[in-house]
């Protein structure tokens, strides 16, 4: 809230609950010095963020942070610069101190800051993405030609490697493909799904937060990971997932 606009209605906005914290160099303008009785009027208490300790506002403020500037930035003299930088650093100080006081949590940051690439950090799952991608997957007996055709059609550049019963073998990537191509000496008929498998592959789960199949992703110089869920074989994340997201 401006101090000029403050006399001139929005002073309104000030509840008998609201702690007011008033900012400003000098202390000693006319739109302050007509304001601060008012605050006083309604009995909220005031702390003063300024330059000068001696001014109206500072005397009159129940709390004063002193954040002295010897000159400004400003080739002049004049402009405030490097006064409202100061301001700047002691009002983070006063945030990161209320979060702290009011033991402030992630979760609470999410709950309240849904939007944009910081609330997705700390809400969006691995399997609000997982979910949208097909789901790669062959038998451990499966031949070459089965393996290509399931990595080329879902598109993910990998598939995942299921016994029979369901459980996760490893998982087989096109660039595994190329590698068997050029080291292999047998019949390539004879090769099965199991024989270039890669075994206990790295994974997330369907719980994890994105970003840490970011953090997994991005360890292991890898664009893909399996996901789980309890346990099993759920799917798979891509690294464009997370572009998509705007997480990279």
């Amino acid at each position: 809230m401006h101090a000029a606009d403050a006399i001139h209605g929005d002073l309104g906005m000030i509840q008998p609950d609201d702690f007011v914290v008033a900012i400003s160099k000098s202390g000693d303008t006319p739109e302050i010095k007509v304001l601060v009785p008012l605050l006083k009027r309604k009995g909220v208490p005031l702390a003063a963020l300024v330059s000068n300790a001696d001014s109206y506002l500072a005397q009159q403020a129940t709390y004063v942070l002193h954040a002295p500037v010897d000159r400004e930035a400003c080739p002049h003299n004049l402009a405030p610069t490097t006064s409202t930088t100061a301001a700047l650093a002691l009002g983070d100080a006063l945030a990161v101190c209320l979060l702290e006081s009011r033991e402030f949590t992630r979760q609470d940051f999410a709950r309240l800051h849904p939007g944009g690439t910081l609330g997705k950090q700390l809400y969006l799952k691995v399997g609000d993405l997982s979910r949208q991608n097909q789901q790669p997957q062959v038998l451990d007996t499966a031949p070459l030609k089965d393996i290509i055709l399931e990595i080329s059609g879902k598109r993910l550049g990998a598939t995942a490697v299921l016994t029979a019963s369901g459980q996760l073998e490893g998982i087989i990537t096109d660039g595994d493909l190329r590698r068997m191509l050029t080291t292999f000496a047998g019949r390539l008929e004879d090769v099965r799904a199991r024989d270039i498998l890669t075994a206990n592959p790295v994974s997330v789960d369907v719980d994890d937060f994105a970003v840490e199949a970011l953090a997994r992703m991005q360890q292991r110089n890898i664009t893909q990971l399996i996901v789980t869920e309890q346990e099993r074989f759920s799917g798979f994340i891509h690294l464009h997932d997370l572009l998509r997201e705007g997480l990279v």
